[in-house]
């Protein structure tokens, strides 16, 4: 079972810095994701993350009363920052983050999963991806699925964090082989096969960077 000290108070400034390190990871990988993106898609997605997270960074959570307040916030950043369709599915999901998690208490391994179901519900609605489309969907629902697992053996916080982490990279991965039927790659038919996904690659990164963060 998981231990207590494995449960972290949710706070504007553990936020904070999930935010910011995401940020730092996504301007590392800008030129990586740009290339992915230019395989089978506009060549804009690592620019177009970059340019959003910087604003989202920006935010000074001394501001806001909750964590979910600056999710919300990070959230509507992104949409009104990130051109194509990274801002509306991204923003969505801190959005569906905020409106999910508890703006105090400890965090557990079961409100992590739902909190994260929410976000990834509130993508497939936004953005019409279903599974096996060869989108982030695909790295978001497979990080899902495995904090779920985590949450119903017990695990801790931490432990359906790192769960999901593994998931994310294995759902990111699993878009190799698949046949784009959405979005700008889908123009591509078979041709997409065989190349990364860049939008479930900076899922992966974004799950990885909570599971380095908030455990």
């Amino acid at each position: 079972m998981g231990m207590l000290i494995s449960m972290p108070e949710l706070s504007t400034q553990l936020v904070s810095t999930w935010l910011k390190d995401y940020a730092d990871v996504i301007n590392e990988n800008t030129n990586y994701l740009t290339d992915l993106d230019r395989q089978i898609g506009d060549a804009d997605h690592g620019s177009n993350m970059s340019r959003g997270m910087a604003a989202v960074a920006a935010l000074d959570p001394t501001t806001f009363p909750d964590a979910p307040a600056l999710l919300k916030k990070a959230g509507m950043t992104l949409v009104s920052t990130v051109g194509g369709a990274s801002g509306p599915l991204y923003g969505t999901f801190f959005l569906r983050l905020g409106t999910s998690l508890p703006a105090a208490g400890q965090l557990d391994a079961a409100t992590l999963a739902a909190a994260m179901k929410a976000g990834l519900d509130g993508i497939v609605a936004r953005g019409k991806a279903s599974l096996g489309d060869k989108t982030l969907v695909d790295c978001l629902s497979s990080a899902v699925d495995a904090a779920q697992t985590a949450a119903n053996q017990g695990k801790s916080f931490a432990e359906a964090l790192a769960a999901a982490s593994k998931g994310a990279d294995e759902g990111r991965d699993a878009t190799v082989d698949m046949i784009a039927r959405r979005g700008r790659a889908s123009y591509l038919g078979e041709r997409s096969k065989g190349h990364l996904d860049p939008g479930a690659a900076s899922m992966a990164m974004l799950i990885d960077s909570a599971a380095r963060t908030l455990a």
